[in-house]
């Protein structure tokens, strides 16, 4: 679930993660009003941003690091955080789309970003309950299990080829699969995210990084010699480089954006008894599918974290109905399971074609991104660290072609075509009626789009009972906002951006606030 620049000052989605109930990073981060100057400027504060701000201070860079809301508090810490190295659609289709020696490559790099986390667990001593484990993919309840296999079969193909330590088994500890078919993956890992970042700034911190939140960066500007960012306070960073790290970059309208879509994925944590169940990375078949992990609770309780029940972001308001999906696909499995203690939603930004963009940004040459995390956030992330540190110094780095902003959709082509047509298709809604009828139809908690003559309207009225009526147009290219009631703002299916109900942005690549509404 990734990173960014992408939570506003005054407001954030409204669900909280077990992680963000836990921890807060430097909370007191304040907003960037004056000039500075400084090698690398570094916009958004999650995983990828961190680790890139992280990997060029140890380098003797100095480095300054900027969020629109609070450090960390942005779709890393909405997370699941299995850390996995096999791609996260799987490495057969990873192999059909980009062919073997890409695909190698990828594995490596995901590999090495684990293994950069297990070694700066351990050169800083962080307390974040990192540990190397194994995983498990199984068929999905009713999934006849001939099916399952022989789906198995082709991954394991692609895997062996790839490197991966993988066997074929059977059985998981779960009611209805405990003779199932599944493949068992050796050495891969979870930890805490935030406890893992708040550490990393501590660190970063000491070498003089300097971390700006509520800091909303509205230009980013390529000059001869050097980038200039300025902010919405009006604030300023000239610098060397400019790493853009928001997921869904901020910093131009087209390059990327048509290349990526948007999807929300639900997480709930319950907890368990320690013991249960053993301690490892569970994924199923079902498309789109479960995953299941723990975490050290209390005592001898553990947390059981279950995400899943996806879907493309701003084309269903229903989710109530996904958790307690969730959650009976989950009891259904493990009727022991206790009590609920958080539940939240994050976004993920697919690639068509399942890996990252990360490098120079198109048409710059001083200017590089770290987007579209594709259901590997963290790893991708850690992965841009790696790899921007060397592009920035001028360096060759293995892992240039695997990520490349500016590779282009070949073997992607039906993925892009079907992920742009939400473009299409949200332009016809402005032809048609709109969601609510009047604005008396809404309860404090509630919003939709509303028809006024040729004017489309977003309207809601916020938990506290504020009507907040805005015009319906994503301020980055115009597509129709949708009402999240879960998360308690507006979300773009077009290109990820994020509104609260104030209509101040959670989220880009909108560069500024739903207009209000005038009429």
């Amino acid at each position: 679930m990734a990173d960014g620049n992408s939570t506003a000052n005054l407001a954030a989605e409204a669900t909280t993660s077990l992680w963000m109930a836990q921890t807060e990073v430097l909370p007191d981060a304040r907003p960037l009003k004056e000039s500075i100057q400084c090698d690398v400027v570094v916009v958004g504060s999650g995983i990828a941003g961190l680790s890139a701000a992280y990997e060029l201070s140890q380098s003797g860079m100095s480095v300054t690091v900027l969020d629109r809301g609070k450090i960390t508090g942005g779709v890393t810490a909405r997370t699941t955080a299995h850390l996995a190295s096999v791609c996260d659609d799987g490495a057969a289709t990873l192999v059909k789309m980009r062919g073997e020696e890409i695909a190698k490559l990828f594995q490596q790099s995901q590999d090495t970003a684990i293994a950069r986390i297990e070694h700066l667990v351990g050169k800083h001593k962080i307390d974040c309950n990192f540990r190397r484990l194994d995983a498990y993919l199984f068929p999905a309840p009713g999934m006849e299990f001939s099916d399952a296999r022989k789906q198995q079969d082709e991954e394991y193909d692609a895997l062996r080829k790839l490197g991966v330590t993988v066997d074929k088994s059977k059985g998981v500890p779960f009611k209805g699969v405990e003779a199932a078919p599944v493949l068992h993956y050796r050495n891969l890992a979870t930890f805490h995210p935030l406890r893992y970042l708040r550490a990393l700034v501590g660190a970063m911190q000491e070498s003089g990084v300097r971390f700006h939140g509520s800091t909303p960066v509205v230009s980013v500007e390529e000059e001869p010699d050097a980038v200039v960012v300025r902010t919405e306070g009006g604030g300023t960073v000239t610098a060397r480089s400019a790493i853009v790290a928001t997921n869904t970059p901020i910093n131009d309208r087209f390059a990327l954006h048509s290349k990526m879509a948007p999807y929300r994925t639900f997480a709930m944590a319950f907890t368990i008894p320690q013991g249960s169940i053993p301690d490892a990375l569970y994924w199923d078949m079902a498309d789109p599918y479960h995953y299941v992990r723990l975490n050290p609770g209390p005592g001898a309780t553990d947390y059981l974290i279950v995400g899943g029940a996806d879907h493309k972001s701003g084309e269903a308001d229903d989710g109530a109905v996904r958790f307690e999906a969730l959650e009976a696909w989950m009891r259904a499995l493990l009727p022991d399971l206790g009590k609920e203690v958080h539940r939240w939603s994050g976004q993920v930004m697919d690639t068509i074609d399942y890996c990252a963009f990360i490098g120079r940004n198109p048409g710059n040459e001083r200017v590089f991104v770290a987007a579209g995390d594709s259901g590997q956030g963290i790893t991708h992330g850690v992965v841009a660290g790696l790899l921007l540190k060397d592009l920035v110094r001028g360096e060759r780095n293995d892992w240039e072609d695997v990520y490349d902003p500016a590779r282009k959709p070949v073997s992607g082509a039906l993925n892009y075509l079907r992920e742009n047509m939400t473009a299409l298709k949200n332009a016809s809604e402005y032809l048609l009626p709109g969601e609510i009828q009047s604005e008396s139809d809404l309860a404090p908690g509630q919003g939709g789009v509303m028809r006024e003559g040729l004017h489309r309207i977003a309207v809601c009225r916020d938990r506290a009972g504020k009507l907040h009526k805005h015009e319906a147009a994503c301020t980055h290219l115009g597509c129709q906002v949708h009402w999240n009631s879960t998360e308690q703002c507006w979300d773009c299916p077009c290109h990820g951006s994020h509104f609260a109900p104030d209509g101040s942005v959670l989220n880009g690549p909108a560069p500024t606030a739903l207009k209000a509404w005038q009429g």
